[in-house]
């Protein structure tokens, strides 16, 4: 499992966005809400998307595009579970989130 990595509020604007992941050299972001539960995790690609969309406008935020019906795993989750998750919904990372909606960290495949 990866560090969370950074960790942003839901009210952040794509832009400003893209511009943490950049800097942090990151694929993916844990979006947050104003409690600092975990809601989400987006993506460079999911970003990419929606900026380069015929709606976008330099309002759009986060909590506007974030999906955040995706699965998430407990640190309890066995590999094997995680793995299954991850094939079912197409993911190559899954978040781990506590009991308490903090994110913890990130499942990924290795390359």
């Amino acid at each position: 499992m990866d560090a969370a990595g950074p960790q942003v509020w839901d009210d952040m604007t794509v832009e400003v966005a893209l511009s943490v992941m950049a800097a942090a050299r990151t694929g993916h972001l844990m979006v947050c809400d104003q409690d600092g539960q975990y809601t989400a995790l987006v993506t460079c690609d999911r970003l990419n998307a929606v900026r380069d969309g015929s709606g976008y406008s330099d309002r759009v935020r986060l909590r506007d595009i974030a999906e955040s019906d995706g699965p998430v795993a407990s640190p309890l989750s066995s590999v094997a579970e995680a793995e299954q998750a991850m094939r079912r919904w197409r993911l190559g990372s899954l978040p781990v989130v506590d009991e308490h909606g903090n994110a913890l960290g990130i499942l990924a495949h290795s390359r």
